[in-house]
């Protein structure tokens, strides 16, 4: 588990360190989270291939089945996100909880493709669950201090993808059903944890007293989020870093099918590999690099590895060598894990307590956008430009992301220089 320290306060006016009844529930939280849908992971291809009678379209298939999730996500997170300002952490987390229960159960079901694609958009709706989660951290901790617990969290995280997909490859020997059984069992699991051991986080006079239809429009929500000048940046950037990465989960996996002629337990090792890097990184090696070097740089430098893990991805295709994908999975994943507590440190610091979930939507609205293109695009340039191609031009697309966020730093550091001014900004009359 996670090496960092737990940061604490002491300066006088501010909140009291988080209660560690609080700190406990919400690490195995995210454990158990992330156990749920990596054991899932490395069988879903496979799960699928019984389902269509040309293996050509798997891998189109399986990008369908990754953007319905992101198209259901991209509807349903601004609500979530702003249900959660209104009535609290607690029972949005419930529901996100109930659904990703069902979603799972279903596809393990199975039976005919549209029942997969139905589990999927169930889960979608109520995919809002980490989201929620780090509002709830945000809720506890200080501004400043976020960045860190973020790390602390990730590398718990870390732990469930190292366990999840070892046991999903394993338990598809019994069937390829069986993974999706469990998960549906650990999330229950999960549900029932929290039930009787979950506090509320936020406090009734940081709640929004009323939630106006307008502002379900994700759309809508997206452009009051892109007026703060010093997010609209850092929620491009975090779009242009999840649109390759949406790309990569629909097609690892089949490129190591394809490629390596590996079976699920060899897709369930390098996921849990990945598992490994991502603790070390997040939960070790983050709370050492971002004192030093900041989430601006560090996030940028992450960025560039990032870039160079999807050239070596898309070698993997012209050499088929477990060598070089392995070299790949580990520089992505180290690196991978930097860029998100990076940017969510960045951007969770401009806003207050009463925003957190209408920030952290928008930020989940970006990923669904990226989860509802990337896999196409993906899925269309695996099957008819090569299979190197999506990783390729996954290494361009993370440019954009480092743009983005070199764009983003005027306004931050206006935003830093401010002495005294309120962490919320008025909305109505935000810098444009």
């Amino acid at each position: 588990m996670s090496t960092a320290k737990i940061p604490s306060s002491t300066q006088e006016g501010k909140k009291p360190t988080p209660k560690r009844r609080a700190i406990i529930f919400l690490a195995i939280v995210s454990f158990l989270n992330t156990v749920g849908f990596t054991i899932v992971g490395p069988v879903t291809p496979f799960m699928t291939r019984q389902y269509i009678s040309n293996g050509n379209d798997l891998a189109l298939t399986v990008a369908w089945m990754l953007s319905i999730y992101g198209i259901c996500q991209l509807i349903a997170a601004p609500g979530l996100g702003l249900l959660s300002d209104r009535y609290g952490r607690r029972p949005v987390l419930f529901a996100c909880l109930i659904g990703s229960a069902i979603g799972y159960l279903l596809f393990g079901l199975g039976g005919a493709l549209w029942i997969l694609f139905l589990s999927r958009i169930i889960d979608g709706l109520t995919g809002g669950n980490f989201s929620v989660l780090f509002a709830y951290v945000a809720d506890i901790t200080e501004p400043e201090e976020r960045g860190a617990y973020f790390g602390i969290f990730g590398g718990i995280s870390g732990v469930g993808f190292i366990l999840g997909p070892a046991i999903g490859g394993l338990l598809a020997g019994i069937s390829y059903s069986t993974p999706f059984f469990v998960a549906a069992a650990v999330t229950a699991l999960n549900l029932l944890w929290g039930f009787f051991f979950l506090p509320e986080s936020l406090k009734k006079e940081h709640r929004i007293t009323a939630i106006r239809v307008r502002d379900l429009n994700p759309l809508s929500q997206l452009g009051t989020v892109f007026k703060i000048a010093n997010l609209r940046w850092l929620l491009l950037a975090a779009f242009f870093y999840a649109f390759p990465f949406a790309s990569l989960q629909a097609n690892l996996t089949i490129l190591m099918k394809d490629s390596l002629g590996w079976n699920p337990t060899q897709a369930g090792l390098v996921a849990t590999l990945v598992g490994v890097v991502d603790i070390l990184a997040q939960g070790v090696l983050l709370g050492k690099l971002l004192p030093i070097f900041g989430d601006v740089k560090l996030s940028i430098g992450s960025l560039i590895l990032v870039a160079i893990s999807y050239i070596l991805l898309g070698a993997v295709a012209i050499i088929a060598s477990p060598l070089i994908l392995i070299a790949g999975v580990i520089l992505f994943a180290g690196a991978g894990g930097l860029v998100e507590n990076g940017l969510r440190g960045l951007t969770s610091q401009a806003v207050g307590p009463s925003q957190q979930g209408l920030v952290g939507g928008a930020g989940q609205s970006m990923q669904s956008l990226a989860m509802i293109v990337g896999p196409i695009v993906g899925g269309i340039f695996y099957a008819q430009f090569g299979h190197a191609s999506p990783y390729w031009s996954g290494a361009s697309i993370i440019g954009l992301a480092i743009l983005c966020i070199v764009l983003a730093l005027p306004a931050l550091r206006a935003h830093r220089a401010k002495t005294g001014a309120e962490l919320t900004p008025d909305l109505s009359k935000v810098e444009t």
